[in-house]
């Protein structure tokens, strides 16, 4: 649904990457351009996002056409710019599309990668005598509404035999739940990388358990349809798609390299950086935008309208662009260990 990290006393709110995307943030417009030609493809992202994986892995050599980037602190404002036509293509997590697809926006998924949910998780103090999910119950949980950690906050409650309703849900952006939660005005926390990595790495807490098994690893490329029926754009996203995925196999191949530039990126601790590279990040394969993924996000989609916080039924298959597939493996591939 998106946020520089301080290693001492607060987290600032900070999106690094697609992988949560949540909340009521705004967005800051970039000036910054790459490239040159006739085209200009105005891109999306989040701090230490796109843009600095594709300049670390040298993927923004050679463009014939430009990209405009610009730089937004969540998710769900990313999209609103996609759904204006100001932004023809921008990176998300798994949540971020189904609340925009419940508002009618005029979106299309194009591409996909599948990572390890180890990342995503909930959180409880040092001292909590939690620890298993079924004991939640009657507890309070801080979390950033309609984010990815939301959905894993829901799957994991249902797979602990609860439901929402059983606990009491504090609708918290980072910065605001890491007071509640090294303050004990919060019992838990659900939230994402590399805020997960942080708790760890500084010691402030452990985790009660993960979205490993439960969500889907999904993250996204969103594109305005738009931008799609232009021949020239939607040739320039094409190539576009095609150096993140060699960028995202450079992560996997260089992960201290990667994690050095985006710990200097975002104001990321590097060990904290290196952490969420390792558990998370570096974990992503890119995957074809099929049928098991859409019945995955719809799922997500139905669950969030059964709590009423998507007002209507989403069709998900109708937001999703399978042009750019090419010969990918199924969105069910396994993330890489």
């Amino acid at each position: 649904m998106r946020r520089r990290l301080v290693p001492a006393a607060a987290l600032l709110p900070l999106a690094l990457l697609p992988t949560a995307c949540g909340g009521n943030s705004s967005a800051s417009t970039g000036t910054g351009t790459d490239g040159q030609g006739s085209v200009t493809l105005n891109v999306g992202d989040q701090k230490g996002g796109s843009e600095a994986v594709l300049r670390a892995a040298g993927e923004l050599k050679n463009l014939k056409y430009k990209i405009k980037w610009s730089t937004f602190t969540s998710g769900p404002p990313l999209l609103e710019a996609v759904n204006a036509k100001a932004v023809d293509v921008g990176g998300v997590g798994n949540t971020p599309p189904v609340f925009a697809a419940g508002a009618g926006s005029d979106i299309s998924v194009v591409a996909a990668w599948h990572g390890t949910s180890k990342g995503d998780a909930i959180l409880v103090p040092n001292g909590s005598k939690l620890t298993a999910p079924d004991q939640l119950k009657g507890r309070s949980i801080a979390v950033a509404q309609g984010s990815s950690a939301h959905f894993q906050l829901v799957a994991s409650l249902k797979a602990a035999g609860l439901s929402p309703a059983d606990v009491k849900v504090k609708y918290l952006q980072p910065a605001d739940a890491l007071a509640a939660f090294t303050s004990g005005k919060v019992d838990a926390w659900a939230v994402w990388d590399p805020y997960t990595s942080q708790i760890l790495e500084t010691k402030r807490g452990r985790v009660l358990t993960t979205g490993d098994g439960i969500t889907n690893g999904l993250t996204f490329q969103v594109a305005a349809p738009t931008a799609l029926r232009d021949k020239k754009k939607s040739a320039a996203i094409k190539d576009y798609l095609d150096r993140l995925r060699r960028a995202q196999d450079w992560v996997y191949d260089h992960q201290d390299d990667w994690a050095k530039v985006w710990a200097k990126d975002t104001g990321l601790p590097y060990e904290v950086a290196l952490a969420s590279v390792k558990r998370s990040n570096s974990s992503r394969v890119a995957v074809a935008v099929d049928k098991p993924l859409v019945a995955s996000e719809q799922q997500i989609a139905d669950a969030f309208t059964r709590l009423k916080l998507i007002p209507k039924k989403v069709d998900f298959a109708r937001f999703v662009d399978t042009r750019y597939n090419g010969g990918l493996p199924p969105s069910t591939t396994p993330a890489r260990g």
